[in-house]
């Protein structure tokens, strides 16, 4: 390869798109890049805890046939020669996959899910898995094998969850892609708590073998990455078709790569604060109408959209409960006490749900749905917060009350983000400065269903926009703070027993 002049620490500092430009042009090694981002693991991972497991040794091997290739002029994937995070809720054939709990603490796949598969073909470098919490069961990144993970710009409070880990690695630069998945927000919390980007996709563009309730739409798998072109490049090389996933349909990969220009001044954009359901801090409500205020110039119309979203909280509960008895039903019966808090509070809902509760969650999710795609008709984006409050420690399991409101149950305080999963909309989670504590402020961008590639491309439209604005761009982390401030440990668990060969853990934050 030839010398650019790029430093380790500056490298892993340009974007994915850039990063695989460099390759695909010989001017940086997929070899330099992957040691550079080990040497940014080994530095910062121990401040925040974002990953867990790692394949250094695999990944190197892998890197050099990617450097052989793109010397040999071979044909060249679109992720070629990237290193990529995998959420460690996510199958990786050879690595530890521990779901972050107890009973699973020395899982190794021999096989990959279909998701990963399809990344390695694309040319991504498996090196790691990134933290997530117990079963991903929450929004706050902490479990009894790896520990907690915090958040990047104050690792005393959370990062988000449940793919916590994914998003703290790319804000502190430690990958330039990482895998995510979302039921109630778990693409799109942590992205806005951390300051990256989200995608939930609509259902059935990434196909997900590992879904026990194939025909269920309320759970999907999603990229993330550093700006809205990293996660579209992640994500064109993510779809398709798989047999094993009945949702799953043909679909052409360069209808989401690359972005087409959108003119912002043509847009239709409507905006809600709360969905007319969710409970919300004021604080996160002057920093969203600050935020609207500075939109409405830059577009055609702007202006509140009401819903009407009925009992969404209900219909939630529901079709979350029972996901989790088809994922956890064996677990209750043959190790219960392996489940952690969260589980249980789940499957304590589902033990008193019914077949008439179940058939009128699915129809109030219908008519969900169909009040999304009315509004719709008349705008082309709806806008809302991520998160209805600032982050919180991650000693706290999850947000006990908003605004005076207690929170009915772990997840309620995710209202803004699981009205629009029962709607099934594909949904970004776009960095739009800071709130009013100095932390990452989400932009909750919803498109129409299957309208993926055109919110993806008017996010990107709106995130060039704000690149130009001190109070709206994506803020990055301290990183000389995170050598300097380290949480205090309390050291419950530390390494998980007898991990396989091209595993390991880089864990420092433990919960509580």
């Amino acid at each position: 390869m030839r010398e650019n002049g790029l430093m380790q620490s500056t490298l892993v500092e340009n974007s994915a798109v850039e990063l695989r430009r460099l390759i695909g042009t010989r001017q940086i090694s997929p070899v330099e890049l992957l040691d550079a981002c080990i040497a940014r693991i080994e530095k910062f991972n121990p401040a925040v805890n974002a990953i867990c497991a790692t394949d250094f040794a695999r990944a190197r091997e892998t890197a050099r046939r990617a450097e052989a290739q793109v010397m040999r002029g071979d044909a060249l994937g679109p992720l070629h020669g990237l290193p990529i995070g995998i959420k460690d809720l996510q199958a990786t054939a050879g690595l530890l996959t521990t779901h972050g709990n107890a009973r699973l603490r020395g899982n190794v796949p021999t096989a990959d899910i279909a998701l990963v598969a399809k990344l390695r073909a694309a040319g991504a470098i498996v090196a790691a898995k990134t933290n997530v919490p117990d079963l991903g069961a929450g929004a706050n990144t902490r479990n009894p094998v790896w520990g907690a993970t915090g958040n990047p710009f104050n690792p005393t409070l959370n990062a988000g969850g449940s793919s916590g880990g994914s998003a703290a690695a790319l804000a502190t630069g430690m990958l330039p892609l990482c895998t995510g998945s979302d039921t109630g927000g778990s693409l799109r919390i942590p992205a806005a708590l951390c300051g990256v980007v989200g995608l939930r996709p609509s259902p059935g563009l990434v196909a997900n073998d590992a879904r026990l309730l194939g025909w269920s739409v309320i759970s999907v798998l999603g990229p993330m990455g550093r700006n809205v072109a990293d996660a579209a490049l992640m994500f064109a090389a993510s779809v398709g078709a798989d047999a094993r996933d009945p949702l799953s349909y043909p679909v052409d990969p360069s209808s989401f790569w690359p972005l087409k220009d959108v003119d912002l001044s043509a847009l239709r954009v409507g905006t809600t604060e709360d969905f007319g359901v969710c409970t919300v801090d004021p604080e996160i409500r002057r920093v969203f109408h600050r935020r609207v205020a500075a939109i409405r110039p830059l577009v055609a119309r702007c202006e509140p959209v009401d819903l009407q979203l009925g009992d969404a909280d209900r219909a939630f509960d529901i079709l979350r409960a029972e996901s989790f008895v088809a994922a956890f039903g064996d677990m209750v019966r043959e190790a219960p006490e392996s489940m952690g808090p969260n589980l249980i509070a789940n499957m304590e809902i589902a033990a008193a749900i019914t077949l008439a509760d179940r058939a009128w969650a699915h129809l109030e999710q219908t008519r969900i749905a169909r009040s999304f795609a009315k509004a719709l008709e008349q705008y082309d984006l709806i806008l809302a917060p991520v998160t209805p409050v600032s982050p919180f420690p991650w000693t706290e399991l999850y947000a006990l009350q908003i605004d005076g409101h207690a929170m009915r149950n772990y997840y309620h305080w995710l209202g803004l983000t699981y009205v629009v999963t029962l709607a099934t909309n594909p949904a970004l989670s776009l960095p739009c400065g800071t709130d009013e504590h100095g932390m990452p402020f989400g932009l909750q961008v919803i498109g129409r269903l299957h309208g993926d590639a055109r919110l993806l491309a008017a996010a990107q439209a709106l995130e060039k926009a704000f690149a130009a604005s001190p109070e709206l761009r994506r803020p990055v982390p301290d990183m000389q703070a995170l050598l300097v401030a380290r949480p205090e440990l309390k050291s419950i668990v530390t390494h998980p027993p007898e991990l396989g060969a091209g595993s390991g853990s880089c864990g420092s934050l433990t919960a509580v």
